[in-house]
């Protein structure tokens, strides 16, 4: 199933200047497609698929509006999540994702938060006749003309990050009335690349970063994925030959993270 929801490298700013593990397979329980999906989950890769599907996703950008994409973006302080919307069941399940990716990325400090001018992460929670009047928004009617054209999601997430690749602030706009899959589908992609792996790829097959794949829930090829991305060892503002040089021991202990927190053979 195509799913029509993307996110974009926005660079404006710089251009002007165990609980919570069992809660989310509750969730995913409830639905059926998600569940199905979990029974039939790939867990087991090669270095080389993991490392492959990193360079791919952390470097570059499906969309961007400026400045440089070849560098490792990500958040260097805790992230606070905002969720901003009328639906209580909508953000009490954004609220689950957001404890799951706190139990699964170990070096990711990442919560909910009730203080909007206190989060870097900004949830917009829209319906989906609303979708494109809040991207033009967000981005301006001449951005939003290019993205419904270019992209026509049906969510999105973009981030603003300083010169030192640092993210500062990320918006994430999903939309409410598509159904459950739907919604953690694009609540769990739009979230984490958010985070910083916003390039989409169809060359992986087992990432929710690739257009043609539909998850619903936080995978185990996308926990080593971001749990690399988070490692200390990785830093904003490295090239892909800085990362690889450091890769072989991330990649080590992020394998025995997954494994662990996965409870994998």
């Amino acid at each position: 199933m195509h799913r029509n929801h993307h996110s974009i490298l926005l660079l404006l700013a710089l251009a002007l200047a165990p609980l919570a593990d069992a809660l989310a397979h509750a969730a995913a329980a409830e639905v059926p497609a998600i569940a199905a999906r979990q029974r039939h989950e790939k867990k087991a890769f090669t270095d080389t698929e993991i490392v492959e599907g990193f360079l791919k996703t952390a470097f570059g950008a499906e969309y961007h509006l400026a400045g440089r994409v070849d560098r490792i973006r990500k958040y260097d302080s805790p992230v606070r999540v905002f969720a901003d919307g009328k639906r209580a069941d909508r953000k009490a399940q954004l609220a689950k994702v957001v404890a799951d990716i706190r139990a699964k990325v170990q070096h990711l400090d990442i919560a909910m938060t009730e203080d909007a001018d206190a989060a870097n992460v900004q949830v917009k929670l829209v319906h989906d006749r609303d979708l494109y009047r809040t991207i033009a928004t967000f981005y301006g009617q001449e951005r939003a003309k290019e993205i419904r054209s270019s992209l026509d999601p049906q969510c999105l997430s973009g981030f603003r990050k300083n010169e030192n690749y640092e993210i500062e602030h990320s918006d994430v706009i999903l939309t409410v009335d598509n159904g459950d899959f739907v919604f953690l589908d694009c609540a769990y992609e739009e979230l984490l690349q958010s985070l910083g792996p916003i390039n989409d790829t169809a060359t992986v097959p087992w990432t929710m970063f690739n257009d043609s794949v539909s998850m619903g829930y936080f995978d185990v090829y996308d926990q080593y994925l971001l749990n690399m991305l988070y490692d200390p060892r990785i830093k904003p503002g490295m090239t892909v030959q800085d990362v690889k040089a450091v890769l072989p021991e991330v990649l080590a202990d992020v394998r025995a993270w997954v494994k662990k927190v996965n409870h994998l053979e």
